[in-house]
């Protein structure tokens, strides 16, 4: 089964605090992400308001669960809290081929 890139845009709520987003975004990768079954790595991106996160997962299904996981998780919460809900864009990319 192939691996999945999950990639998510965003830009943040009005007047959040970027330092603060990155410390939420810290305790959400070290208490909740690294942890969900099929987690491989992360990369948090950033040009001007638009942010992302790229999430490699070993499988589209650990994605899923993952996802179902963060809506009763503390950490995941608090950094969904940051996100202007209406400039979210969610992708789940299979990957096709690694070099």
């Amino acid at each position: 089964m192939a691996n999945t890139v999950e990639f998510a845009s965003f830009n943040l709520k009005k007047g959040a605090s970027v330092p603060e987003f990155l410390l939420v975004s810290d305790r959400f990768n070290s208490i909740f992400l690294s942890k969900q079954k099929g987690y491989i790595s992360r990369k948090l991106l950033c040009d001007g308001e638009m942010w992302a996160d790229s999430v490699l997962w070993e499988t589209m299904e650990d994605v899923h669960r993952a996802y179902k996981n963060a809506d009763v998780d503390a950490a995941a919460c608090e950094y969904l809290s940051f996100m202007d809900e209406q400039s979210v864009k969610v992708l789940f990319l299979p990957v096709e081929k690694s070099y």
